[in-house]
């Protein structure tokens, strides 16, 4: 990162961008620190603890689209503080009248969701700044917010064992309200024109696109492996090895805090080698890590390291998809930003409930890691085999590498 990076875009917005996706993900996120701790007091089996921690995931995969289409019609920035009030009154009304049920948590979750959807505001307000030469560095930046989870993981069993869970909902009101006031006095909208965009446009780039496709299952990787993991950990590492909700919260914590930290890694990485070759790379380590994880190759450190790694190289992949994206779709970066963000959160969703299901039915979460690592690898060879077109058709036009 240089000079010319910082020159060519609008610092201030990167920055509130950055933080208001941080403190997006840190409630979006925020059962899946918790769920020890909630299952308890509702009795929740495995099943029901997974489904609790995924539901925030799919929600906000799919709220993406909506809050982006939103976003076109009234501006990223007021689109995401809107986006951020709705959140701050779940949460406050969760702590006032309390979470008592499934259901009731279920419910908080699908407002939680909201959160999720940040990620189709702040990546394009940041993106839109950035010539095509700084995009894999300025998303990188932008999308680093997910190191919101690290905050959660870190703080939220902690919080809750001293004031209880219900408490920590409201505790989540203060960050967010001075992240509000933070974001709507530097966020700035880019001075370009954006075309609004319907439920059609978002048909037309998969139908008429395939390359469409081959982003949203590469990202259902990548950021679906580093969701999915971030939310499934804290109830693995207790139920594997015993750990305590706050000891599972710290393992959890380093886990995602290396995915969080090689995010704008990923994406300066991708611009220097390219998008493709980062990716291949990334693949086929996850594979083996998760694969080792799944043996149970040594006792409760030597896993921790394995996810730490694993989550490590899925941040990694997170910036290098979207390195390449806007070199790809250009003028539909709004779309296709959607669409790839709601792909990853489907693919945690799925990664988060499988991995309770096989649990429940199983008594052993090794079937869902094998099959995750499966996927990674399948994805290594799809983007082994279409890379080369990439390259040839579409990558010759850009200024950077693909």
């Amino acid at each position: 990162m240089n000079r010319s990076f910082w020159q060519a875009g609008h610092t201030p917005t990167l920055l509130s961008a950055f933080l208001y996706f941080d403190l997006s993900f840190m409630v979006w996120y925020l059962l899946g620190p918790l769920q020890v701790q909630i299952a308890a007091v509702l009795q929740l089996d495995t099943q029901q603890r997974a489904l609790m921690v995924a539901v925030p995931i799919l929600c906000g995969a799919v709220l993406r689209l909506f809050l982006g289409m939103l976003a076109d019609v009234i501006g990223a920035k007021r689109a995401g503080m809107l986006a951020q009030v709705l959140v701050i009154v779940a949460l406050a009304v969760a702590w006032q009248l309390g979470v008592h049920s499934f259901a009731q948590v279920l419910l908080l979750g699908l407002m939680l969701g909201v959160a999720g959807a940040s990620f189709a505001v702040a990546l394009p307000l940041a993106s839109r700044w950035y010539p095509p030469q700084h995009q894999g560095t300025a998303m990188g930046i932008a999308g680093a917010g997910n190191s919101g989870t690290v905050f959660a993981a870190l703080f939220a069993p902690v919080l809750a064992t001293a004031f209880g869970y219900q408490a920590v909902f409201g505790l989540a009101c203060i960050p967010l309200l001075l992240t509000l006031l933070v974001f709507a006095a530097f966020a700035k909208d880019a001075p370009v024109t954006v075309p609004r965009k319907h439920l059609g446009d978002y048909a037309r780039v998969l139908v008429g696109n395939r390359d469409s496709w081959w982003f949203m299952l590469f990202y259902a990787i990548t950021f679906g492996g580093f969701a999915g993991f971030a939310s499934a950990l804290p109830g693995y590492f207790h139920d594997q090895f015993d750990f305590s909700p706050k000891l599972a919260g710290w393992a959890t914590a380093a886990c995602v805090l290396a995915g969080s930290v090689m995010r704008p890694l990923g994406g300066a990485l991708a611009d220097r080698i390219g998008g493709t070759r980062t990716l291949l790379s990334i693949y086929l380590l996850v594979a083996l890590l998760v694969a080792a994880a799944a043996v149970g190759v040594g006792g409760p450190a030597a896993t921790v390291a394995l996810f730490v790694l694993t989550l490590l190289c899925l941040g990694t992949g997170n910036g290098a998809v979207f390195q390449l994206v806007p070199q790809r779709f250009g003028r539909d970066i709004g779309l296709m930003t959607g669409l790839i963000g709601m792909a990853g959160g489907i693919g945690g969703f799925l990664l988060a409930a499988g991995l309770g299901i096989v649990k429940q039915h199983t008594g052993s979460y090794a079937l869902g890691l094998w099959l995750f690592a499966g996927c990674a690898l399948l994805a290594w060879g799809l983007l082994s085999n279409v890379k080369q077109h990439w390259r040839s058709q579409w990558a010759a036009a850009g200024a950077a590498r693909v």
